[in-house]
């Protein structure tokens, strides 16, 4: 807070200069503290609050009336303003009443209201009855409120020079036909105009009540705590006059910019008769005599507020011209960033031509190359990391999938019985062709889902991420982002129905025939048969063993022995083939599986997905061709955020237009 003081001291120093104390005539009106240093800085604070620069996130210096209902709040404005302002029981402030008070020469006061849009003029004798009728407008014909403000110009010659937010007044009790949450509705407008640093409170208390125990003062504590910000008027002096002077010297509620006192208008009264009354009053009154000068009257008050608002708004400046810079810097970078609002058809073109070109090159990158420093911290985009995964935990299904111990309890079994079967007229000791093509095929149908599982899994992982980049590179283009998704669809599906159909072949041709022509699988069948001597021995030995160990573990061998050696000599070459070339088998179905993966996904990104999307927006669809044009119209979400971008910056060039010029003549 030092520092932003120390930025502003030229300013502020110049302010206060112009606004040096001055006897005040106590019989003309309120004199107005209108000067050339003073007019133009509240004149540029209020062109930024019509320009609506707060909607922006910009707080404007600004005081803010508040009071407990009945503290007096409206008679002190009246006073300020030299009109009449609504009266009566209950709230009778039930929207933010802005208002901006303006000395001028002219001896014709000019007195307007701005609402809904709109701009009345009115005149000192219906100002009460035309701001209840927009109250009415703007809040309705209840007694409800509304946070929508109402404002109100008062040019008029002797008046201060003041721009004031007059709040409705705290009421704890609901009246009746005001709704039960009453309280919360009013608080929550107090809140929200009170937080900003900013703002300046004038806290209305009645002479009547305990300040420690009124509500506005409650409120203004907690959002300026020690009252640096919050300066007090004391109403209804005359009519508690006892123990006044005390309340405001002893400051038991910690009001840092001090206390006015005043007497208000009373019934009929004219402000120049209510005036002399209260300066009478404060003379000879044996009690309110004693409390200082310097802090009794509506003059004394509308000089400190002249003062206080000139300060702060001096003080503030440089602050705002910063916020404004900045947010306007950022509107700007926004907007450039966005995508350019297409108008022709060949600029649609050359837009669909860049997203198509981004959208290869970046499924390139983590499809093909495994290039993801463009989705560093996404691991899912890591694409061939992801696929390796997968591929490496299809494979270990596909060799979990073996049912070992079942062989173990059985060995041979399974082979006997085909062998018994597959008998013929021929030579002994050689093994039936089409005895291994039935275990086989047994053995690939029980896997044969395994591998169309995969190819469903894996297509699927591969439409998300297209999808998921179709859609980032697209994301400004509404129209386009509805073709890419189908067509990204569209063909994933093609390419999983192409993928799973030649799975199917694959598996087809595994179970027609046993072919290999790797050398792995001699050796690794020669390895296995070494131990059928050993197996044979003690099946048939004198030993008679219930199990034997093998190649795939202990074997229960306790049923073999009824068969002959030749069968059962048989029978095990018949295994060791199987289990030789079921590692081949396997392997294929991996193996191949990863280069159809890499080649299908190769052309998917250099030709299948342009030509897609292509023949989805230039196809039958949209007309041939009038797909393109489509993408002229932003979608509605793209549209409302460049409408509000283009509105901020006008506004902003706008604000920063007038505080540059109020900067120039402040600041040497």
């Amino acid at each position: 807070m030092r520092g932003r003081q120390t930025q502003t001291d030229t300013s502020a120093a110049l302010v206060l200069q112009a606004q040096e104390p001055s006897p005040l005539n106590t019989v003309a009106p309120i004199v107005s503290s209108y000067n050339d240093k003073i007019r133009p800085l509240l004149d540029a604070i209020d062109k930024l609050r019509d320009l609506k620069v707060t909607e922006e996130g910009i707080q404007l210096p600004t005081i803010v009336v508040v009071g407990d209902q009945s503290s007096g709040k409206s008679s002190v404005l009246e006073s300020l303003a030299g009109i009449s302002l609504p009266r009566g029981q209950g709230i009778c402030t039930r929207v933010p009443l802005i208002m901006k008070l303006q000395h001028h020469s002219n001896p014709e006061p000019h007195l307007s209201l701005e609402y809904g849009g709109r701009v009345e003029d009115t005149n000192e004798v219906n100002i009460s009855e035309d701001i209840i009728n927009a109250t009415n407008f703007i809040a309705g014909g209840g007694k409800e409120v509304s946070n929508t403000p109402l404002t109100l110009l008062v040019k008029k010659n002797g008046v201060p020079d003041l721009t004031m937010v007059d709040l409705p007044g705290i009421t704890r009790v609901p009246a009746p036909g005001q709704p039960d949450n009453i309280y919360d509705q009013i608080k929550d407008i107090i809140m929200e105009y009170i937080t900003p640093e900013e703002s300046i409170i004038l806290n209305v208390l009645s002479a009547t009540v305990d300040f420690t125990t009124c509500e506005s003062i409650r409120m203004s504590h907690s959002v300026d705590k020690h009252g640096e910000r919050t300066l007090a008027v004391v109403t209804k002096a005359d009519v508690l006059p006892e123990g006044l002077l005390e309340k405001v010297t002893s400051d038991d509620v910690n009001i840092g910019l001090g206390y006015v006192c005043v007497r208000n208008r009373i019934g009929d009264e004219t402000n120049e008769e209510a005036r002399a009354i209260s300066d009478k009053l404060f003379q000879t009154h044996p009690l309110l005599s004693k409390i200082d000068k310097a802090i009794v009257g509506i003059p004394v008050l509308a000089q400190k507020l002249v003062q206080i608002q000139a300060a702060s708004i001096a003080r503030n400046l440089p602050e705002i011209v910063k916020k404004i810079n900045d947010k306007l810097n950022a509107c700007l970078s926004e907007l450039n960033n966005m995508p350019k609002s297409l108008s022709t058809v060949a600029e649609a073109m050359t837009s669909f031509m860049q997203i198509i070109g981004a959208s290869k090159e970046s499924l390139k990158k983590i499809l093909v190359r495994g290039e993801f420093e463009e989705y560093k911290d996404q691991k899912r985009m890591h694409c061939t990391a992801r696929l390796v995964e997968m591929l490496s935990e299809y494979s270990d299904q596909l060799d979990k999938y073996d049912h070992s111990e079942t062989k173990c309890q059985n060995f041979l079994m399974e082979e006997i019985n085909i062998l018994e079967e597959a008998k013929g007229i021929k030579l002994p000791n050689f093994v039936p062709r089409n005895a291994f093509l039935v275990i086989l095929q047994g053995k690939v149908n029980e896997i044969k889902d395994l591998p169309i599982e995969f190819v469903e899994r894996v297509w699927t992982y591969i439409e998300d991420v297209v999808i998921s980049v179709l859609m980032k590179h697209s994301e400004c283009y509404y129209q386009l982002q509805l073709s890419t998704r189908r067509a990204g669809h569209n063909l994933m599906a093609k390419m999983k129905e192409k993928s799973i159909k030649w799975m199917n072949e694959i598996v087809e041709m595994e179970k027609l025939t046993d072919y290999t022509c790797h050398p792995e699988y001699v050796s690794e069948w020669t390895r296995l048969m070494a131990g059928q001597t050993a197996f044979l021995s003690g099946l048939y030995g004198a030993d008679h063993p219930s199990k034997i160990t093998v190649c795939i573990g202990e074997v229960e061998v306790e049923g073999l022995r009824k068969y002959s050696h030749e069968l059962v000599s048989q029978a095990f070459d018949l295994n060791m083939r199987m289990i030789a070339y079921w590692k081949v088998v396997l392997r294929r179905l991996v193996d191949s599986m990863a280069l159809h993966l890499q080649l299908s996904v190769t052309n998917l990104v250099n030709k299948e997905i342009e030509k897609e999307i292509i023949n989805e927006l230039m196809g039958p669809n949209y007309g041939y061709g009038s797909g393109i044009e489509r993408m002229l119209e932003e979608s509605p979400s793209v549209a409302v955020k460049r409408e509000k971008l283009v509105k901020s910056i006008k506004k902003l060039k706008d604000s920063k237009e007038v505080v540059s010029k109020i900067m120039d003549g402040i600041i040497p």
